[in-house]
């Protein structure tokens, strides 16, 4: 192909290339380079404070993982779905390998326990559990000179 990394490919690229004539091929790395796109559009919503946006950009995500790159599943979808509906909820998407596992969902504090109340109230697909999870700052450097004293 001719390129360093996925962040060198487009989709003229990937129409363009004789060996790629799998539609499902073509679907995956349409994805793949979507998803890119989506990553750097997310960073600079949250750079800008745009919450709104970034909800829009993480359902996206999801629909693309569902329709393109085919990881998701029925239960995934629902709790997805049922998040959307939900008031005061940003966007939702799965996350994990795919294929179950869970979703993540962008909501507002005051509306953390609605929304676990509609969904168990209407989810089909199993056994919840749900995790709140509140953002804080970013990985750094700790010291380990705590560590000197322990035996």
């Amino acid at each position: 192909m001719g390129v360093g990394s996925w962040r060198d490919v487009s989709h003229e690229l990937i129409q363009s290339l004789p060996g790629l004539n799998d539609q499902d091929m073509v679907e995956n790395a349409t994805h793949i380079v979507d998803e890119i796109e989506r990553t750097i559009k997310a960073s600079k919503a949250l750079l800008d404070n745009n919450i709104i946006q970034f909800g829009k950009l993480m359902l996206e995500s999801h629909v693309s993982l569902r329709d393109r790159y085919r990881v998701s599943c029925l239960e995934l979808d629902q709790l997805v779905d049922l998040a959307m509906e939900c008031e005061g909820v940003f966007g939702s998407r799965m996350t994990g390998g795919g294929f179950g596992g869970c979703t993540v969902t962008l909501v507002k504090k005051d509306k953390v326990g609605a929304l676990k109340e509609y969904i168990k109230s209407k989810y089909t697909g199993g056994t919840l559990s749900f995790y709140e999870c509140e953002p804080v700052g970013g990985a750094s450097t700790i010291g380990l000179a705590y560590l000197r004293h322990t035996k």
